[in-house]
């Protein structure tokens, strides 16, 4: 099988095992996104998993539903051709991925949204660690707030380029996600997000200018209203300075 789509198919017996033992799959209905060449798919499924599986190349589709055809026809496994950042996902609870890198945000935020009981997911080593960044400190990011706004999250192991086929030009990273209700009540999810967003597009820039010059991404007449409600001390702070309760505050202001 060919890799595409950037797709980097885990070859390592060892890592494979690994990834599929974190989470118990017994009698769980799993989603896995980029299949590629279906070994961990194999490992999901004699783990007692039902999988459904999404790939975007029709080619790898054809192959896998010949190679798994016993497993298709039992009703254990599903394989659906589709891009997962925009297609409708069947129902699922758990997550087992080696993501395509370049869709690695993308799927982030969009099972955030959607909604799972546990995630496994590959990324690239950089962006996992982007992930697992603290608020409050200057690896932080959009990426950092959002994920551990509404979930916990773990790095579980990191694997070299040769577990792959072909090789990446970087190391990957196992991390585990796991939903849970924000630490600071948010009353409006997508202007939590849309702030979050508006105010790491200039991090380097103060609170007060980011929120001044958020443009489209923010209402402006929202806008007016917050910044004399504000405290000084987080006007005057970067995005980057910020701590999970500061962008609850903001957000949270009719």
């Amino acid at each position: 099988m060919k890799a595409h789509h950037d797709q980097h198919f885990l070859i390592d017996g060892n890592a494979i095992g690994r990834i599929a033992d974190i989470v118990p799959l017994e009698g769980k209905t799993v989603l896995e996104i980029g299949p590629g060449n279906g070994a961990l798919t194999r490992a999901l499924l004699s783990r007692g998993a039902t999988v459904h599986a999404i790939e975007l190349d029709g080619g790898l589709c054809g192959e896998l539903c010949t190679i798994f055809s016993e497993e298709i026809a039992s009703g254990r496994l599903t394989i659906t051709r589709g891009d997962a950042s925009r297609c409708d996902l069947p129902p699922f609870s758990v997550v087992v991925s080696n993501l395509p890198y370049s869709i690695s945000s993308k799927i982030t935020f969009r099972l955030l949204d959607t909604g799972f009981e546990t995630a496994v997911l590959m990324y690239q080593s950089e962006f996992a660690d982007r992930m697992v960044a603290p608020a409050g400190t200057k690896d932080c990011g959009r990426l950092s707030i959002m994920v551990q706004t509404y979930a916990a999250v773990r790095q579980c192991f990191t694997l070299p380029p040769n577990c792959f086929s072909p090789k990446p030009q970087v190391h990957s990273t196992v991390v585990w996600l796991t939903p849970r209700p924000p630490l600071f009540p948010i009353s409006d999810r997508k202007r939590y997000a849309d702030i979050v967003r508006a105010l790491f597009v200039h991090r380097r820039k103060t609170v007060r200018n980011c929120l001044k010059g958020s443009g489209d991404l923010l209402d402006p007449a929202w806008v007016a209203r917050a910044l004399p409600v504000l405290s000084e001390e987080i006007l005057k702070s970067r995005p980057e300075e910020l701590y999970l309760e500061d962008f609850a505050t903001i957000a949270n202001i009719p």
